[in-house]
């Protein structure tokens, strides 16, 4: 298949291609979404055969109005509302009861559905040209690193899908927070760019990995994901610094190429690459790197990545999620 790369002031042509049933890619506030018409099996069949993705792994539905959304759900709790006039548009999910005009293979053969309103304009611009909801999981083959710039997309997805626009690089990198609206109190099933802390002031919410569940109800809870091809490592505890470069001096010895990343406050590394993650006093800038810099250790030809962890709370909680997920071994200090 050729695919296209198209410029945001091609979005109509975007449109089209996902009404005729097509996929494209496009830039979201968070990673690059692969989308497809939800609401057409065949064209969300072809998401899944792009990504190779497990068919119980339940996807996003991507809407840009409350009269769309009602079209795929039976209702909404008041509480899900004061989120949404809260946190929409913006990087959280919320699952809710489907209607059956919502096709089992965008659920995972599940009676709930995931959606959320995207906070980029690009997106909001291809939704309300195609007029269409869009299922729309990250756009990179399954398993591998997020995408959050069109050059990652065109590598894992190019002679796949029919187009790519072209935003440039996505600004948050971790994905959406997904929150089940189905019980109470409300559950996180996945950490995002919407914390459990912001959450828990507007109304009650509990933490749920999920991780042993059976039938997953949000993307990123069964499988091994925002894996590169390097082996993995993530430090945690007091003595992170300390416990890396025992590593790398390991693994040196070894003859292995290693990197790691770190936050520029830490010393600086020897005999390893540098992957600068951005301040620990603003562990955003390492929300929107961590992907790239998992790539970028992929195109260095390294063997090994050691990741230097942080905290478990608020934006922290996101990125510890998808650094364990990534790791192949975690060490704790």
């Amino acid at each position: 298949m050729h695919t296209r790369i198209l410029l945001p002031s091609q979005i109509e042509i975007a449109a089209d291609l996902l009404r005729q049933g097509e996929c494209v890619a496009f830039p979201t506030e968070t990673v690059y979404g692969l989308g497809a018409n939800a609401l057409d099996e065949k064209a969300v069949a072809k998401i899944f055969l792009a990504k190779g993705r497990p068919a119980d792994n339940p996807l996003i539905i991507h809407c840009h109005s409350r009269a769309q959304l009602g079209d795929l759900v039976v209702g909404w709790p008041r509480q899900a509302e004061i989120l949404m006039d809260t946190f929409w548009p913006g990087p959280l999910t919320l699952v809710l009861y489907k209607k059956p005009c919502v096709p089992s293979i965008v659920t995972g053969g599940l009676a709930t559905v995931a959606l959320r309103f995207p906070d980029h304009p690009v997106a909001l611009s291809l939704l309300k040209a195609a007029d269409l909801p869009i299922a729309a999981p990250s756009a990179n083959v399954s398993g591998k690193p997020s995408p959050t710039r069109a050059e990652h997309v065109m590598e894992d997805m190019f002679g796949k899908i029919a187009a790519i626009i072209d935003g440039g690089p996505t600004g948050g990198g971790v994905e959406s927070t997904v929150l089940d609206c189905t019980v109470s109190p409300f559950r996180i099933l996945r950490p995002g760019g919407i914390t459990l802390e912001q959450i828990r002031a507007l109304v009650p919410v509990e933490l749920d990995s999920g991780e042993n569940a059976d039938s997953p109800r949000s993307p990123g809870m069964k499988y091994k994901h925002y894996s590169p091809d390097a082996q993995v490592v993530l430090v945690t505890g007091g003595k992170i610094e300390e416990e890396i470069q025992v590593q790398i001096n390991h693994f040196q010895a070894r003859g292995m190429k290693v990197a790691v990343m770190a936050f520029n406050e830490s010393p600086k590394y020897s005999g390893a690459y540098l992957l600068d993650m951005g301040s620990k006093s603003d562990v955003s800038v390492a929300a929107a790197r961590i992907y790239h810099l998992l790539r970028q250790a992929d195109a260095l030809g390294v063997d090994l990545i050691l990741i230097e962890g942080l905290p478990d709370a608020d934006l922290g909680r996101a990125i510890m999620n998808r650094l364990r997920k990534a790791a192949g071994k975690v060490v704790q200090t």
